[in-house]
């Protein structure tokens, strides 16, 4: 297996965008990656599709080929890759190993998904469909419920609190702000997190990402080669994928995901590294109970001390350990297939010395953890500046 760099990288703003379509969203996006990369549609070997759910929120299937064709990419394999939350996470996990494993050379990764062009109950319909639908569905729950149960069992077993929860939201709105890409651009206080609309109980409006429009790709290839293309390269230290169940009653314990924790440990394995290594992250906060669970579970600090870690100040950009310097999923927006590129992308604009208003001091060593439903996927990348 051969080492493999990130030698391109490109976003679309995050938002709710009326007049654009997910194909134009997916090849803006790819667009960008190549310009970055000084690559062309031709110089691509693979392209590797993200997107959770476009046949339901777009009408449109067989999605690859549908946006590989409108960037000018014709008899390569295109293909669509579904993991809920971790859709393009995935394609990026898949998409390494191929050119690790010496199948392509330079391949386009992107994650894309338009959501605003259906209601918000159905929205919600759609998305609940990545957790158990013959159980927890048919019985009602919808992701906001699922993950309120998991924010009330946390605070049960560990003694989290409402400011805890909100110190995330706090946090990463004034992230946000500073990214010209967010979707939610918005610096909120305390008090208005903690005050805001409820959704399902402990959770209100600021505990629960957004839903977005928007896309994000990255091109790779061969670390030996990397330098042909660019003088910036990322190299990918560290990658792994991992599964658990879907249903929260089937699990052990609901203030935990075992995909995250077994994902983790692979990555720093392959990586060479261990949790106290990593500098910076982005972690997947569909709401801000999952941030906090997510930093435990990386290894950054012990079970059960994610809140208080939290609200002293410690993830902020000029904490020991920055986490969401995009602002997250909480700010930055949540398209759901186009999440775990994007986090690809803003932790390889960290390594570059690249984030503006949102830059850290230390830098060289990042991560990026995309997870699934509620945890029934996770993918963790451990990035370096190469």
């Amino acid at each position: 297996m051969r080492p493999v760099a990130v030698i391109g990288i490109g976003k679309t703003a995050f938002g709710a965008f009326p007049d654009r379509d997910l194909r134009t969203l997916a090849v803006e996006a790819g667009q960008k990656a190549m310009e970055d990369a000084g690559v062309q549609p031709s110089d691509i070997e693979a392209f590797y599709l993200g997107n959770f759910a476009g046949p339901s929120f777009v009408g449109q299937n067989h999605l690859a080929p549908y946006v590989a064709s409108a960037m000018g990419m014709i008899g390569i394999p295109a293909t669509r890759f579904e993991a809920a939350c971790a859709s393009s996470g995935s394609a990026f996990y898949h998409a390494v190993s191929a050119v690790a494993a010496g199948l392509h050379e330079i391949v386009l990764v992107g994650g894309v998904e338009k959501m605003t062009s259906q209601p918000t109950p159905k929205v919600t319909e759609i998305l609940a469909a990545a957790g158990d639908v013959a159980g927890e569905g048919r019985a009602g729950a919808t992701f906001p419920a699922l993950f309120a149960m998991i924010a009330r069992r946390h605070m049960y077993q560990y003694g989290t609190t409402r400011e805890m929860l909100a110190a995330v939201a706090v946090k990463n709105h004034a992230n946000g702000a500073k990214n010209p890409l967010a979707h939610m651009r918005k610096v909120i206080t305390m008090e208005q997190a903690l005050n805001g609309k409820p959704v399902s109980e402990p959770l209100t409006v600021y505990d629960c990402s957004l839903i977005s429009d928007g896309a994000a790709a990255v091109v790779i290839a061969p670390l030996e080669r990397a330098n042909e293309f660019t003088k910036r390269p990322a190299r990918v230290r560290g990658i792994a994928q991992a599964s658990d169940f879907l249903a929260l009653d089937e699990k052990d314990d609901i203030t935990t995901f075992r995909a995250v924790q077994t994902a983790a440990a692979k990555a720093y394995m392959m990586a060479g590294v261990e949790a106290s290594d990593i500098q910076f992250a982005e972690v997947h906060d569909c709401f801000t109970i999952a941030e906090i669970i997510a930093i435990e579970d990386l290894g950054f600090v012990k079970k059960g001390e994610g809140g208080p870690y939290t609200l002293e100040g410690r993830t902020c950009i000029k904490g020991e350990r920055p986490v969401n310097t995009s602002g997250g999923l909480k700010s930055k927006g949540h398209p759901v297939g186009a999440t775990g590129v994007a986090q690809i992308c803003d932790v390889v604009l960290q390594l570059r010395g690249e984030a503006g208003e949102r830059q850290i001091s230390n830098h060289s060593l990042g991560l990026a953890q995309n997870l699934g439903g509620s945890g029934a996927t996770c993918v963790v990348s451990v990035l370096e500046a190469a």
